[in-house]
C-alpha cells in the first residue's frame, strides 16, 4: 500500500485558467454606468428640481406639503414657510417639507 502514497503526491493538479482581468473592469465600468444613468442622475435631477421649487416659494402660493395639509403661504424665511390653513390659522414648516406648488385658487375649489 506505500507504493500508492508517492504516486498520489506526484500527481499535480492543473491550475485554474486566469481570466481576461480587462473583462472584469468592463464588467465594473458597466456596473457603474448602469448605475448612474438608472439610479444617480433621476435622484440627482429630482433634487435639483425640488431645491428649484422651493427657492422659488413666495407669498401667495398655494401648497401641498409632504404630510398633505393644503396651504397658502404667508411668510418665507430662509429655511421656514409660514401657511395659513384656515382663516386666522398659521402653522410654521420646514421648506423642504413642500411636496407640490398648486394652481392659483385650488384650495378655494376644495
Amino acid at each position: 500500500m506505500s507504493f500508492f502514497i508517492p504516486s498520489a503526491m506526484a500527481q499535480q493538479t492543473a491550475p485554474a485558467p486566469q481570466g481576461n482581468p480587462m473583462i472584469t473592469l468592463l464588467m465594473f465600468a458597466g456596473l457603474f454606468a448602469f448605475m448612474w444613468f438608472f439610479i444617480i442622475r433621476p435622484q440627482r435631477k429630482r433634487q435639483k428640481e425640488h431645491q428649484e421649487l422651493v427657492g422659488a416659494l413666495k407669498k401667495g402660493d398655494e401648497v401641498v406639503m409632504s404630510s398633505g395639509m393644503l396651504g397658502r403661504v404667508d411668510k418665507v424665511d430662509e429655511d421656514y414657510i409660514v401657511l395659513e390653513v384656515a382663516d386666522n390659522m398659521s402653522l410654521k414648516f420646514q421648506k423642504v417639507a413642500v411636496h407640490a406648488v398648486l394652481p392659483k385658487g385650488t384650495i378655494k375649489k376644495i
